[in-house]
């Protein structure tokens, strides 16, 4: 049996290192896990002809919202969040969207000791801050700050919003360091853009600080929120969360989750 990550681009991914390290642990011999370049135009095609031996795959970016076009079937939470990062095919050959980022983005938080009801920031409006808005509402969150550098995109997350019965909160980002308090702050920026905010930065007492970066690392604003004596997540534990619940859905027994940790772990140093 096959699956892979499907993105562009792709040659970084740790998911490889992941999955065939679980895939050793639990015995399934025969399994394989690879990378595929692949940009969100050429998904479909791609899907369409992929053999009865492939039994998921792992979508990043630019391909999530294709993947859940793809799909015949999806889950609630794809489709409320409006992509997809996990393909399965099912037993008739369809393929059925989920959205593991976002049940594992949940996990993170609640591992980290995140309150029901938190007070919520969240750098950005991509891709990533919709599977963070849906995680809030997940954790029982009603209102979520949206720091974001164009309106637009804002305008962009209030359906995502809505569908997982959160109410947004729009700020410019030049009002960014006055959010930067609450119970979580959710990191959700490219590279670069967030790191001016680490200057002087006044974190909350109990502030809980999710960068969803892993590279590099620590990031300026994860490294002040360190200094500080704040609890901080990245993007590594994300990353293992999400492909736990993927391959559960790809082979149907239950991840090995501490040698999949430990082979993350080990590639990483």
């Amino acid at each position: 049996m096959r699956a892979a990550v499907l993105g562009r681009p792709i040659a970084h991914s740790l998911s490889p290192v992941i999955h065939n390290a679980g895939y050793a642990a639990a015995g399934l011999d025969g399994w394989s896990y690879t990378r595929i370049e692949c940009g969100a135009q050429e998904l479909p095609a791609l899907v369409a002809g992929l053999g009865s031996e492939w039994a998921g795959l792992s979508v990043t970016m630019p391909g999530k919202e294709a993947a859940l076009a793809v799909a015949d079937r999806a889950s609630p939470v794809a489709t409320a969040v409006g992509a997809a990062n996990t393909l399965v095919r099912r037993p008739d050959g369809s393929w059925y969207a989920d959205n593991t980022d976002v049940s594992g983005m949940v996990t993170v938080l609640t591992s980290a000791g995140v309150p029901a009801g938190a007070a919520v920031t969240v750098l950005g409006a991509g891709g990533t801050a919709r599977a963070a808005l849906a995680a809030a509402g997940g954790l029982g969150v009603t209102t979520v700050t949206v720091v974001a550098r164009r309106p637009a995109a804002v305008a962009q997350l209030r359906p995502v919003a809505a569908a997982v019965g959160v109410d947004l909160v729009p700020v410019a980002w030049a009002d960014a360091a006055a959010h930067l308090r609450a119970d979580l702050v959710v990191s959700t920026v490219p590279k670069g853009v967030a790191d001016p905010l680490a200057d002087g930065v006044d974190w909350g007492p109990s502030t809980v600080f999710f960068d969803a970066l892993y590279d590099p690392w620590p990031t300026p604003l994860a490294a002040s929120a360190l200094a500080a004596g704040r609890q901080v997540l990245s993007g590594l534990d994300l990353l293992l969360a999400q492909a736990v619940g993927q391959f559960t859905q790809f082979t149907g027994v239950p991840a090995p989750v501490e040698a999949m940790r430990a082979a993350l772990a080990a590639a990483r140093r």
